[in-house]
């Protein structure tokens, strides 16, 4: 029985160990994987490994593993990576676990450096791999240092900006605030939509010349080669569709594409080693490929996998909406509760209000009504005291009548009883002064008395009005309404290569396709705010080259498919032309 070889395959999420014979392919391997994983998507993705050179290649499935030059080591180590990447990951990703780990790679490739992200796009996929990861923002359970063990921005970014590790954190979680009610797979997609439109998203960069020397860039991705000057991997000078290409060979370092345009010449470069002309090779068959099966209607293979992904999605749907209704019903019954004992305690307060209202009222009417008696005591003795002043002058004038009957009489006292007739009319006098003094005394306290009594009268209609006023509203219910996510086929080492395109419809649809952001002006306000809120902190001495290329793209208007349709112009022959010159 032969020998078993121990295997370790990566994947972005998982980690998983295989026993193969030695006699194993490479497809026989990945299916292994594959079926692991229940990945039924195979043809976007491959098996990476670090040759016996140290490069980075991807196992031939048609060959045995151990015939490949695999690292002789205990156990062989693979890694599950995306080879082939789609036109538009919301149409084409179907399964949970692909658009996982299209994710997981894209996200890791961006923190790495390995696309270029601006500061601002940065922090927005940030929030949402933040949102993936930790589902809906809530106070109560992400509270502050929440981030604080996460990898959430390239060291490029960090340098580039004078803000804290904590100041970063707290940019993102405005953000991540922002995503309510987003499940996790929805996130995801949210990330591969903004991060699709990236210039070097889903692009193989290999060193090449043209026939004048000139070092360039072939970019190889699903839409078909692009031409870079070596400074600039953001902004390709010419490309080439796939729908333009008939056949791809090459002979040592010399890379040879046909046209399927006849007048146009042979599109010729020269690579650096052989062996970056193999996996160009590999590349450009695997992508014509996926080019031409978008072209043409989906198999019944697909067709089934759509189908079960959709009623999958669907039932998620109906089960996240079910949740939605009961999470607003119950959020409706508590601010139902929190309004009705606010509104309680209202009422409360305002009944203490009233009885306060009453009881003041109360001591009021009393201290009206004893001032009222006070005053009253008080004109009655004035009364009195008047009626005694009268019966005082009534008796000095009869003992005056009387004196003067005994003047008369006695004239000899006369002198004597003048002077106590002086005295007697002096008397008088000072006490029809006090009476009179004592009559308007008594005429003000009749005054006040008559003003109090009106007083009182107001009070106590006062008193009936608080009292008529004092039963509580009835209490009103608050309700809310409810509102509411490839096998490769490769052939041993041919040269050579058909790239049929037949039957397909070469409508080149990619060229009239707007970016996340040109379609969604929530998205571009969302971007913009970041672009103003980040260029207080940024240094600009720390640009990078690439910082500067996408800037200057920026102000003049241009993004990846403007790009696009630009290097495209005119035929095939004048864009070979226009390589050869370069």
């Amino acid at each position: 029985m032969p020998k078993m070889i121990s295997v370790q395959i990566t994947s972005m999420n998982a980690e998983l160990e295989f026993s193969i014979k030695p006699n194993t392919t490479g497809s026989q391997l990945f299916e292994q994987v594959a079926k692991t994983m229940g990945l039924r998507e195979v043809w976007y993705f491959g098996l990476q490994f670090t040759d016996i050179s140290g490069a980075i290649t991807w196992l031939n499935p048609a060959k045995k593993v151990l015939s490949q030059d695999v690292k002789r080591e205990v156990p062989l180590r693979f890694k599950l990576r995306v080879k082939f990447y789609p036109e538009d990951v919301v149409e084409e990703l179907i399964q949970d676990v692909t658009r996982k780990l299209f994710f997981l790679q894209v996200k890791e490739d961006i923190l790495s450096d390995e696309i270029y992200c601006p500061p601002e796009t940065g922090v927005l996929l940030a929030s949402y791999a933040v949102q993936a990861k930790y589902g809906e923002y809530e106070k109560s359970v992400h509270l502050p240092g929440y981030l604080s063990s996460e990898r959430l921005l390239s060291k490029r970014v960090l340098d580039q900006y004078n803000l804290s590790k904590e100041e970063w954190e707290e940019k993102i979680q405005v953000w991540h605030e922002e995503h309510t009610s987003m499940l996790r797979d929805e996130a995801m997609m949210e990330y591969l939509k903004i991060a699709q439109d990236l210039e070097m998203y889903g692009i193989n960069y290999f060193e090449i010349k043209n026939l004048k020397g000139t070092e360039l860039w072939l970019g190889v991705d699903a839409l078909g080669l692009n031409i870079y000057a070596k400074d600039d991997k953001l902004t390709p000078k010419i490309g080439f569709p796939w729908s333009e290409i008939k056949n791809i060979a090459y002979n040592d370092k010399k890379f040879v594409i046909k046209a399927i345009d006849k007048k146009a010449p042979d599109f010729v470069f020269i690579a650096s080693r052989l062996r970056v002309n193999k996996r160009i090779m590999q590349l450009c068959k695997g992508n014509h490929e996926m080019y031409s099966r978008r072209r043409k209607p989906d198999s019944i293979e697909v067709q089934q996998m759509k189908a079960q992904a959709k009623e999958i999605r669907l039932q998620k749907k109906m089960e996240r909406d079910q949740l939605e209704r009961e999470k607003r019903k119950r959020e409706n019954i508590e601010k139902e509760k929190e309004e009705m004992e606010r509104e309680k305690r209202e009422l409360m307060r305002k009944l203490n209000e009233f009885e306060e209202t009453t009881k003041r009222a109360e001591r009021e009417l009393q201290e009206q009504l004893e001032r009222a008696m006070r005053l009253e005591e008080e004109r009655m003795r004035v009364e009195q005291e008047a009626a005694r002043l009268e019966a005082e002058r009534m008796e000095a004038i009869i003992a005056k009548e009387e004196l003067a009957r005994q003047a008369e009489d006695q004239m000899k006292n006369q002198e004597q009883l003048a002077a106590e007739l002086a005295e007697y009319s002096a008397k008088i006098t000072q006490l029809e002064d006090a009476k009179r003094e004592k009559e308007a005394e008594a005429e003000s306290w009749h005054s006040k008395a008559v003003e109090v009594e009106e007083n009182l009268m107001k009070t106590k209609e006062e008193l009936h009005n608080v009292r008529g006023s004092a039963s509580p509203p009835r209490a009103s219910s608050s309700s809310s309404s409810s509102s509411s996510s490839e096998s490769d086929h490769e052939h041993s080492e041919e040269n050579s290569a058909e790239l049929h395109s037949q039957g397909i419809d070469d409508h080149r649809r990619e060229e009239e396709r707007l970016t996340e952001a040109e379609k969604n002006l929530r998205l571009q306000k969302q971007l913009e705010a970041l672009r103003s809120d980040l260029v207080q902190s940024r240094d600009d001495n720390k640009k990078t080259l690439e910082d500067m290329i996408h800037g200057q793209n920026l102000r003049e208007g241009r993004n990846k498919y403007k790009t696009l349709r630009q290097i495209r112009l005119g035929n095939t022959k004048q864009r070979i032309d226009e390589f050869e010159a370069l």
